[in-house]
């Protein structure tokens, strides 16, 4: 009895130790939006320098398990284009697939350098939410692409139905990680030994719809051959990821706002609907331009003090501001409503 009794005791003790490094390496990431940690980018971030300016998309079946369930419809490549926000999505489908492109390239620089934009919602609490993943890949060229290696510590054995909820501190490198307004961010720094591919020269961002289903025929797997469990499946027109926007904190020629106050320059609203204010905070003299992204002019004029441009004749879209003082030019993207 004593023999089996330690027998017993070893063993629990084994297994104890056993679980405790099972939970030791599945160490949690940062949390939902709102919640002290998070890192979720708020779509009016002032730190966002620009948004996507081209978008293509191929769409996957409501159902991948069902041939005959149609592809997901909602939305179009159009609304994943600009700022994010406005109820404007497009949705992917099961393993179907978004390419955006950018009037400038992303670089990468400390701290996260883009963020992609989904319309996850709460429910069930502030932890947890409706949330549709997919993976994020990149590309200097647009030909060959790495993938952000994306974790997920959600369990395995249940499958997560439609309307099931999630836990965003369970998830990394997944867009969708975040809810609606909250975008999910990426450090290029991750994939500096990535070969074929230039940080300082990122052209095209790519989004993956995670078919979230944990049957072997249809399952897909995060970077460490751990199957990823979302809402699955979501067989109607909305199906799968639905893309809403990538935001840009980091781009190739583009003055931020934090570059912009550090030379005593303002410029607000962005995006701007009718009037849109430059501010000088020195007493020198500026010239203005503002351009399409094709570069066709559409206006010009000299700055002191405070000023106030008119654009409501402009149509909405991107636009480049370039405001040259007597020793730097700044070049800012604006967003027209």
């Amino acid at each position: 009895m004593i023999l089996d009794l330690n027998s017993s005791l070893r063993r629990s003790v084994g297994l104890i130790l056993t679980m405790g490094v099972m939970i030791s390496s599945q160490a949690q990431y940062a949390p939902a939006a709102g919640v002290p940690g998070t890192t979720a980018i708020p779509a009016s971030a002032d730190t966002i320098v620009m948004w996507a300016s081209g978008c293509s998309v191929i769409r996957g079946l409501q159902d991948i398990a069902v041939p005959t369930s149609g592809y997901a419809s909602a939305g179009d490549s159009s609304q994943a284009i600009g700022p994010a926000g406005g109820n404007t999505i497009v949705s992917l489908g099961d393993g179907g697939v978004a390419t955006l492109t950018f009037a400038h390239p992303i670089v990468d620089r400390p701290g996260f350098d883009f963020a992609v934009f989904e319309n996850g919602f709460i429910a069930g609490g502030p932890d947890m939410a409706f949330l549709e993943l997919g993976f994020v890949e990149v590309s200097s060229d647009g030909l060959r692409f790495v993938r952000f290696p994306a974790v997920d510590h959600t369990q395995d054995s249940v499958q997560i139905a439609n309307g099931g909820t999630m836990d965003a501190s369970s998830l990394y490198n997944l867009a969708g990680k975040y809810t609606s307004g909250f975008g999910t961010p990426f450090d290029l720094a991750e994939l500096r030994d990535s070969t074929g591919l230039d940080l300082q020269h990122i052209t095209h961002v790519r989004v993956i719809d995670v078919v979230g289903a944990l049957d072997d025929n249809f399952a897909t797997h995060d970077s460490r051959g751990h199957k990823i469990n979302d809402p699955y499946p979501t067989p109607f027109a909305s199906s799968g990821f639905d893309l809403d926007a990538v935001g840009v904190m980091h781009a190739d020629g583009i003055s931020g706002v934090e570059d912009l106050h550090q030379a005593g320059l303002q410029v607000y609203p962005n995006p701007v609907s009718t009037k849109l204010y430059i501010q000088l905070n020195s007493n020198e003299t500026a010239a203005l331009s503002i351009s399409d992204m094709s570069g066709r002019l559409y206006r010009e004029m000299q700055l002191t003090g405070t000023s106030s441009i008119d654009v409501a004749d402009l149509s909405p879209g991107i636009y480049t501001l370039n405001v040259t003082t007597d020793t730097r030019t700044f070049t800012h993207l604006i967003i027209k409503q």
